[in-house]
């Protein structure tokens, strides 16, 4: 059994900052990919940044030079750091990993970027 679970989530102003952690347990002795979702009210779930077991990152144009994923191995996290952030990131944002060839997601974290 996989256990993941988002944290960070929460109202912030445009051009603030959040960052978001996904700590994953159970029964694992690797996690290949790493990856941070959202999904906006009405608009489809899309992949806002990535990440590989050796460390390469992909991001969504639209976050591109603002966010950064980083993962951290040994403690089975996954944190991604929003800056300049803009009402259109508002959105739930899901955690998803890839162990031993299945994926396991989160429940999600809300983000909404309002003055």
């Amino acid at each position: 059994q996989v256990q993941v679970v988002e944290s960070g989530g929460g109202l912030v102003q445009p051009g603030g900052s959040l960052s978001l952690s996904c700590a994953v347990s159970g029964r694992i002795f690797s996690i290949n990919a790493m990856g941070w979702y959202r999904q906006a009210p009405g608009k489809q779930r899309e992949l806002v940044a990535g990440i590989s077991s050796g460390g390469i990152t992909n991001y969504v144009d639209s976050v591109k030079g603002r966010f950064a994923i980083s993962r951290d191995n040994p403690k089975n996290t996954v944190t991604l750091q929003m800056n300049s952030l803009k009402p259109e990131d508002t959105a739930v944002y899901y955690c998803k990993v890839v162990v031993y060839g299945e994926d396991y997601w989160g429940k999600g974290t809300l983000v909404t970027v309002s003055s």
